[in-house]
């Protein structure tokens, strides 16, 4: 299926690629399909290093470069970050070691919740390498002007999702938990930072009614991949269906589940494993 020559210039037939840490970027695949139904897509969970959140920035820098090297060489014509905290921690400098590859990454929602707000007060569901990231802080300064960010870390919360365990009492705690302190410090606006997240909307929703708008970021990033394309070329317009295979360094299985759980489609999932710095298929 992914017979690319990496040295040969990209083409609208070579694949996006997408990684994430473990199923959270599925939430980007979705919107990815919604929105460029037309493409060929390869994605990347790194399971044996899920969750990303509790890793030094250093490791996840270079887990990220090793996926992406990996992405590349399978011809991927674009990579999309799809971890909050690997764009966080990584983004800067995957473009600056791969600069004939274009990235598009994660930003927490702040501009549009700023906009949206009626309290004043804007709450931010994150991991703590993103919320304490530079890129999140830039992205704060510059948008969260007028208004109050409260921002709050989740541990927890990405291993329930990883779990399948989307809305029964352990995750229901948890979720409870993050967001109590936000709504009573008056938010009425949460951006979801963590591509987990979405995956529990309907449980968030439960939890604080229909009077709290709730933000995530992967229908902005799939708009984004479009016009990175589209600039570039490389949209693909038609020829033959499009594909999508799957990769894990964890289970297969699990993946596999995990894909027609959260995406209600039959998963092609091969395994990967880490050799040293490297990526590959067993």
């Amino acid at each position: 299926m992914i017979s690319v020559t990496p040295s040969r210039p990209p083409t609208p037939d070579d694949p996006i690629g997408v990684f994430d840490s473990g199923v959270g970027g599925l939430s980007v695949v979705r919107a990815l399909v919604a929105q460029l139904p037309q493409e060929n897509l390869l994605y990347v969970a790194d399971a044996a290093h899920c969750p990303y959140g509790a890793r030094a920035p250093e490791e996840i820098r270079h887990l990220s470069e090793g996926i992406s090297r990996y992405l590349i060489a399978q011809g991927a014509k674009v990579v999309v970050v799809a971890c909050n905290t690997a764009s966080a921690a990584a983004l800067r400098h995957l473009r600056e070691t791969f600069p004939q590859t274009p990235f598009v990454g994660m930003v927490p929602a702040v501009k549009p919740a700023a906009q949206l707000t009626q309290s004043g007060v804007v709450g931010v569901l994150a991991t703590p390498i993103t919320i304490g990231g530079a890129l999140y802080e830039e992205v704060v300064e510059q948008y969260g002007v007028g208004v109050r960010v409260i921002s709050r870390a989740c541990p927890g919360l990405v291993e329930r999702v990883e779990e399948g365990d989307l809305d029964g009492p352990a995750t229901l705690e948890l979720v409870r938990d993050c967001v109590t302190p936000l709504l009573r410090a008056g938010a009425d606006t949460l951006v979801l930072g963590c591509t987990h997240y979405p995956f529990l909307i309907p449980l968030l929703r439960r939890l604080v009614g229909d009077g709290v708008h709730i933000l995530e970021p992967s229908d902005a990033v799939a708009r984004q991949t479009g016009r990175v394309l589209g600039r570039l070329g490389l949209l693909r317009r038609g020829g033959e269906a499009p594909w999508a295979l799957y990769t894990t360094s964890g289970e297969p299985r699990r993946l596999a589940v995990a894909v027609e759980r959260l995406l209600g489609q039959k998963a092609d999932v091969r395994q990967l494993l880490w050799r040293g710095d490297s990526l590959g298929e067993r």
